[in-house]
């Protein structure tokens, strides 16, 4: 949890629980254990949030309306669960390997207008990983459940950063799936502004210049190293690879 937050928990003692060491600082922050149920836990915590932001203290919770949000999970440290899709087809012409990338919508809470997988996003309660895919295929990019049923899981990336609004531990599902050449991707749901194709010199330029949402970088990072793009001689390979598969335990 940031120090910043940290201190302010002191004054929320009917949902936290401060543990304290030997030098009289905070050892362990847990929810009191009267606190049992999921329903719960959401509702005290989603108080805490609320009194914080209505206190005006963190500018993170100044775009927050009233709906369940990262930035919350990020003011606390929880660790993070999403998935991301790798869109892709290859031009028959020369054999290049084009990417699908979205511009989120500028009106996006956070990261507007930077760029962005074909299809990412977060785990909700109720949902496990395939259906998470399935869902935010279908709403950010048209891709109907038989084709998006096709992506190839090709494993989970764990990493860590932090900015002004908090710690970001998350983990993050990876998919890759090529898709029919003729195939162009519709959003439904407001949260794309418009899709680009992209070769992969292009995409790694724009990520070069810090065009893209952070963990999109990360999982089209991660498809580039398993294209073969980055090899293990190209300088800065291994510390690369280390930072996409770190240790949150």
């Amino acid at each position: 949890i940031p120090p910043n937050v940290l201190q302010h928990l002191h004054h929320y003692q009917h949902t936290f629980l401060l543990e304290m060491d030997d030098t009289g600082c905070v050892a362990k922050v847990s929810l009191c254990e009267k606190i049992k149920s999921f329903e719960d836990r959401t509702k005290a915590v989603d108080a805490v949030m609320r009194d914080l932001r209505d206190k005006n203290i963190f500018s993170a919770l100044q775009g927050w309306r009233d709906e369940a949000s990262d930035i919350n999970l990020a003011l606390l440290g929880i660790r993070q669960y999403g998935i991301h899709l790798n869109g892709f087809y290859i031009d028959n012409t020369n054999n290049d390997v084009i990417m699908w990338i979205g511009r989120r919508s500028r009106t996006k809470a956070t990261f507007p207008g930077k760029l962005d997988n074909i299809v990412a996003g977060g785990i909700s309660v109720g949902y496990n990983v395939s259906e998470t895919l399935i869902k935010e295929c279908a709403e950010e990019a048209s891709l109907l459940e038989e084709l998006a049923k096709k992506a190839i899981s090709t494993g989970a990336l764990t990493y860590y950063y932090e900015d002004e609004r908090g710690y970001f531990p998350e983990t993050q599902f990876v998919y890759d799936l090529e898709l029919p050449a003729d195939f162009i991707p519709i959003n439904s749901d407001g949260e794309v502004e418009t899709f680009y194709r992209m070769k992969l010199d292009e995409v790694v330029q724009r990520i070069a210049n810090d065009e893209f949402k952070p963990n999109s970088a990360i999982s089209i990072i991660d498809f580039l190293i398993r294209r073969g793009y980055f090899k293990p001689d190209d300088e800065n390979y291994m510390h690369i690879v280390s930072v996409l598969h770190r240790d949150l335990d």
